[in-house]
């Protein structure tokens, strides 16, 4: 994975990614191990990719920041990863995209970025009783990007959104302890509510939570009892893979050769980080974990 990092500085950048080759990295960002459900996703869509993870622990939640703090993170840690010759940016983080996405575009036009969406548009066309559930932390559901695509959504296929703010599922998550009671206890406070108004489709509106798919399914159950329903999930990390496969193919940028390595940061604890990529991850071309201050 080549270093690039003494020979760029930020007047230079725009100017280097229009000299991306298919051999550099893709950036992938989150606030935490939650962009590793996003990071499963691209690494089995697009194996021979090399890719840098950065979990910025030291400000997790973002879900808890305000707008301004997310901008200013995500600028620094693009420019992070623009230090290391990256040809792709994936925000892996719901609330980031909302905060940031228009920004990074905007300063860094020549380099492909793609953003978390809400989900919301795959699970109106898949409900049936067209009434969905939408999890995601308080940020996302109060930004502007999510309202506006929701009410236009909803006018356009008669379809109720229902948002849940899952308040301490994040930070229950980044613990580590997947089957905590009180992971159940928070999926029951957040997800039951949302069944007793005839919910039959949930969105799954933070890159953490496909990590706890399972106990949501479990609880789900619970609430159907003795019967079973089937309500159906929503995860958008698949489709950031393959939005990501077709535009690194658009600008002939894809690397169809020799197995990808995965070299994965993070501003906080690092045995935290290497506890998250031990969930479900596939690990082949794991090269190194470090703790970084940026």
């Amino acid at each position: 994975m080549p270093n690039t990092q003494n020979k760029l500085n930020t007047p230079s950048l725009q100017a280097e990614h229009k000299h991306a080759d298919s051999n550099a990295p893709v950036g992938v960002f989150d606030s935490g191990i939650g962009g590793l459900s996003v990071l499963k996703h691209l690494r089995e869509q697009l194996p021979f990719e090399d890719f840098i993870y950065v979990a910025d622990m030291a400000y997790a939640p973002y879900g808890e920041r305000s707008n301004e703090e997310l901008i200013a993170r995500s600028i620094k840690i693009t420019d992070f990863f623009l230090s290391m010759g990256i040809k792709a940016l994936v925000i892996a983080c719901n609330t980031a995209t909302a905060a940031a996405v228009k920004v990074l575009r905007q300063r860094h036009p020549e380099l492909i970025i793609i953003g978390m969406e809400p989900g919301i548009k795959p699970a109106a066309a898949r409900s049936e009783s067209k009434i969905v559930g939408v999890l995601a932390t308080k940020s996302t559901l109060l930004s502007e990007k999510f309202n506006q695509l929701s009410q236009q959504l909803s006018q356009e296929t008669q379809t109720q959104f229902i948002p849940q703010a899952c308040i301490g599922l994040v930070n229950q998550i980044e613990l580590g302890d997947l089957h905590s009671e009180k992971i159940l206890e928070l999926l029951r406070l957040y997800v039951w509510p949302l069944l007793e108004q005839g919910v039959d489709t949930l969105v799954l509106g933070c890159t953490h939570y496909p990590f706890v798919s399972a106990q949501i399914n479990q609880v789900i159950n619970e609430f159907f009892l003795p019967e079973k329903r089937n309500i159906h999930i929503i995860d958008t990390g698949d489709a950031v893979a393959r939005r990501l496969k077709q535009l690194l193919q658009q600008e002939n940028l894809l690397r169809d050769y020799q197995q990808g390595v995965l070299v994965a940061y993070t501003t906080g604890k690092l045995e935290m980080l290497l506890r998250g990529l031990s969930f479900d991850m596939q690990n082949k071309g794991m090269l190194e974990a470090h703790q970084i201050q940026i």
